[in-house]
C-alpha cells in the first residue's frame, strides 16, 4: 500500500512530556479534553501549558481544544489571554447557531464539530452544519460517555460517505481496523484516543508509534 495523505489526531493527552513526545512521532494534530466530567480532562491553565511548548516546538501541528455544551464565553474565558489553540472541537450538541455565534466571537480559530453514529439516519443531522464548520468529526453512539469509548461505529455506516469540508473517523480505531479504514472507508484523518492509551489521558508511546506508521506508510 502506498504512503497515505490520511491525517492523525491523538487526543486526550494529559502532560506536556506526551504532547511532545506525540508531536515527534508525526501526529498532524493534538487534543486536549476541556470537559470536566471526562477522566482526561485537564484544566486551562495546564492546557495553557501544553499548548504554548507545542506551538514553540511543532508550531505546524493542530492544536485542538475538545468542549461539550460548554458556553461561549466560557469558551473564551478558558483562553486566559490570548488562545493558544487553532481548534475548537464541538463534541456535544452544540447547534447551527451556536456554531455561527462562535464563529464571530472567534474568527480566527478553526471550528470542527462531532457527531455521533448509531444509524445510517444520523448522518443525514449533518448536511446543514456544513457551511458553518471546518471540519467533521464521526464518533460512535454511547449512551455512557460522548467520546472516548473505544466503541467503533458500524463499517455499513461508514461507506462512500461525501461531505464538503474534510472529515475524520474516531472510535475505536486500532491497528487491526487501518487496512479498512484506509481501502474502504477513506476520512481525511483519524481521531485516536483509548485505543493507545495504558490508562486515561497516559498514552503508550509503542502502540501510537506503531498506529501513526501504519497510518502513514
Amino acid at each position: 500500500m502506498p504512503k497515505t495523505n490520511t491525517l492523525v489526531k491523538i487526543c486526550g493527552l494529559t502532560s506536556e512530556e506526551q504532547a511532545l513526545q506525540v508531536a515527534k512521532l508525526g501526529a498532524n494534530a493534538i487534543g486536549i479534553i476541556s470537559v470536566e466530567e471526562s477522566p482526561r480532562y485537564i484544566s486551562a491553565e495546564i492546557k495553557k501549558k501544553i499548548f504554548k511548548t507545542l506551538e514553540k516546538y511543532y508550531p505546524k501541528i493542530e492544536r485542538v481544544s475538545v468542549v461539550k455544551n460548554c458556553p461561549i464565553d466560557l469558551i473564551i474565558k478558558n483562553f486566559l489571554g490570548e488562545p493558544s489553540e487553532t481548534i475548537i472541537q464541538l463534541h456535544g450538541d452544540e447547534d447551527i447557531d451556536y456554531c455561527k455565534n462562535l464563529r464571530k466571537k472567534i474568527p480566527n480559530i478553526g471550528i470542527w464539530k462531532a457527531f455521533r453514529i448509531r444509524t445510517k439516519n444520523d448522518l443525514n443531522n449533518i448536511k446543514p452544519f456544513e457551511d458553518f464548520v471546518d471540519s467533521i468529526l464521526l464518533d460512535s453512539w454511547n449512551k455512557e460517555t460522548y467520546g472516548g469509548s473505544g466503541k467503533k461505529i458500524e463499517s455499513i455506516n461508514l461507506k462512500n460517505l461525501k461531505f464538503t469540508k474534510p472529515w475524520w473517523l474516531a472510535g475505536g480505531i486500532s491497528i487491526e481496523w487501518i487496512d479498512e479504514i484506509l481501502s474502504d472507508i477513506r476520512p481525511n484523518g483519524l481521531d485516536i484516543s483509548s485505543s493507545i492509551e495504558i490508562c486515561p489521558g497516559i498514552k503508550n508511546l509503542d502502540t501510537t508509534k506503531d498506529l501513526i506508521y501504519k497510518i502513514k506508510n
